[in-house]
């Protein structure tokens, strides 16, 4: 029988295959099942495997050249990869080792090339944990790349890169009225944790206490400045985050997704944090009302957060990012119908392609007379000047804050209807 570590490791090469051969996102294959059967323990170690090889996926590929004649089948592939980053990170050659072999000599279609993986992970033990650290941070596919460097230039994306290389430490927003956990309070406000370990075992947890909340993500709401007694609407809720922070602020909270499974996600999370909200199930663009302050976050490419998905790069191309940019027009001129006279909406995405962000807002705002970038709403202590766009919006990205750990990449802006 396999031990622990064997079945992580096959059920993160597992992930691996999925990502890099059938180009679906690890979420999908969580959501699916993929880990259920493994204990907590082994599932979050698969996962932690699975998105370090996706991080160091370059590296491991440079050094596994020099030992291949030819690329193996990806399986065997990616058997090597997650290898070569367990070695390179300081784990025992002799467990990875004979995990690889056993994993790949139990397979029906491979089982041959367990000699391979035997002789190459033997190699890059010997010579891998040196080379590692002087190979290049590894670099966003060019169909990502190119479009960014020629928005932010060369220097910003080099900065971005290492903060996807260097992953993401754990943010937690706290309610009001409820005790800080021990952590560094940022700027913004948001506690951040570098070393979490199990979410659920954190002090505060069960209490309610705070959520999970990555700390760009955390600004819309801030911005926005929800009023206690305002009826506001959260378009697009799940997973709920923005619906707590409205819901802690006093607001009456209308929270819509078009996803039931999705929204089951919002609803946990608020009896969790004992706060509450009309949770409505259905599609954006059909939603009737009248609202004080709406807050779209809308479907977007999410190449803001690839410091904790660093699967999205390699399982997408951007083939659909055009319909998205659509699907995002549709829905901000919907949204701006549902919004009182006086009223006002923030507008974000989780991208870091500014047709996604700033030129959407270009659009609405040569589109509605009534719309207005409301600038004020960016006077907090905590923006930084050059954070400000051109046409009034706010432009976070995972290269700032560097040496606190970066933040995901986001576009904000705050739109205020006249009265």
């Amino acid at each position: 029988m396999a031990d622990m570590g064997t079945q992580a490791r096959r059920s993160a090469i597992y992930l691996l295959d999925q990502v890099l051969g059938e180009g679906r996102l690890l979420a999908e294959c969580l959501s699916a099942g993929a880990l259920d059967r493994l204990a907590p323990e082994d599932r979050a170690r698969a996962q932690r495997l699975a998105l370090e090889t996706l991080r160091g996926l370059e590296r491991a590929d440079r050094l596994l050249k020099k030992h291949l004649q030819k690329a193996p089948p990806l399986h065997v592939r990616n058997a090597l990869r997650l290898g070569t980053v367990e070695l390179c990170q300081g784990a025992a050659a002799h467990g990875v080792v004979n995990s690889m072999v056993e994993i790949v000599g139990h397979s029906r279609r491979h089982g041959r090339l367990k000699g391979l993986v035997n002789a190459v992970l033997r190699k890059v033990a010997a010579d891998g944990p040196e080379a590692w650290d002087k190979l290049r941070v590894p670099r966003l596919p060019g169909w990502l790349r190119g479009p960014l460097v020629q928005a932010w230039g060369p220097e910003a994306v080099a900065g971005m890169e290492r903060a996807h290389f260097a992953g993401a430490p754990l943010d937690l927003t706290v309610k009001p009225d409820a005790e800080k956990p021990e952590g560094e309070e940022l700027p913004t406000g948001t506690i951040r944790l570098y070393e979490a370990g199990q979410v659920s075992a954190l002090p505060g947890f069960a209490e309610g206490n705070w959520w999970v909340q990555d700390a760009a993500a955390a600004l819309p709401v801030k911005v926005l400045a929800p009023q206690p007694g305002e009826r506001a609407l959260d378009l697009c809720a799940a997973p709920g985050g923005k619906t707590m922070q409205l819901a802690a602020a006093g607001v009456d909270v209308a929270a819509l997704d078009i996803s039931e499974t999705r929204m089951a996600r919002v609803r946990e999370n608020l009896l969790r944090t004992d706060l509450s909200a009309e949770l409505i199930v259905g599609d954006a663009l059909e939603h009737e009302g009248q609202y004080d302050a709406i807050l779209l976050d809308a479907p977007c490419s999410a190449t803001g957060t690839i410091r904790r998905h660093p699967d999205l790069p390699q399982a997408k191309d951007g083939s659909d990012f055009g319909a998205l940019i659509e699907l995002q027009a549709k829905m901000l001129t919907h949204a701006w119908g549902l919004l009182k006279p006086g009223g006002r909406m923030i507008y974000c995405t989780c991208s870091l392609l500014p047709d996604e962000g700033e030129v959407q807002v270009e659009e609405a705002l040569d589109m509605f007379p009534d719309m207005t970038a409301d600038r004020t709403a960016l006077d907090l202590p905590w923006i930084e000047p050059s954070w400000i766009t051109e046409e009034g919006g706010l432009r976070l990205r995972p290269d700032y804050w560097p040496d606190r750990g970066g933040m995901d990449g986001f576009y904000i802006a705050c739109l205020r209807k006249a009265a």
